[in-house]
């Protein structure tokens, strides 16, 4: 019995020092993900703020060519259409 008294501490010292180390390798591991985890959220972010500003780029390149000046610019000048006469024009009704 008093070997088994001795060997009872040392046992608990070395699942201690067991769930030390396991404790110590799951903190680096967590720490290294959340560092993949950061820079992956940066380019995503990166990203996103590229894709804002080509967007906003798209709406003005939009609105420039949609306004009513240039569409009867280019329905004179190169589709030569022409306005129609009033006699030309028909109204229908439901």
């Amino acid at each position: 019995m008093a070997t088994a008294r001795k060997t009872q501490p040392l046992l608990m010292l070395m699942v201690l020092a067991i769930v030390c180390v396991i404790s110590a390798v799951a903190l680096v591991y967590t720490k290294h993900e959340s560092r993949d985890l950061f820079v992956e959220l940066e380019q995503l972010t990166r990203e996103r703020d590229e894709l804002n500003i080509e967007w906003g780029r798209l709406q003005i390149e939009q609105s420039t060519w949609a306004t009513h000046g240039r569409i009867e610019r280019v329905a004179l000048e190169e589709l030569a259409l022409t306005r129609p006469k009033s006699t030309e024009i028909y109204l229908i009704e439901k």
